[in-house]
């Protein structure tokens, strides 16, 4: 008997789908929780355990701090860092 996996659009397993959605909630889960930071401007994707960060943060600390957190999940392989750090003239329009 022969299984194969059925694949969708994106060319992902049913599977993987899950994984990336609960590797995605995730760290969405410890960004939200961090009590050092309001990551409330971030957006998480994830494809294949790569984890996308992309918004705003305030700083260069907050950066490397959100890319730090996603890094602790389980199922992240790599982490793509996109976050913007908020300039003077964004904070005061």
């Amino acid at each position: 008997m022969i299984l194969t996996a059925c694949q969708s659009m994106t060319g992902k397993t049913t599977g993987q789908t899950i994984d990336d959605a609960t590797v995605t909630a995730s760290v969405q889960g410890k960004l939200t929780a961090d009590k050092l930071s309001n990551f409330s401007r971030i957006n998480v994707d994830t494809d294949r355990g790569v984890v996308t960060l992309n918004g705003v943060v305030r700083s260069a600390e907050e950066q490397s701090r959100a890319e730090e957190l996603a890094r602790q999940v389980d199922g992240v392989t790599k982490v793509n860092n996109n976050l913007q750090i908020q300039s003077t003239a964004m904070k005061n329009p």
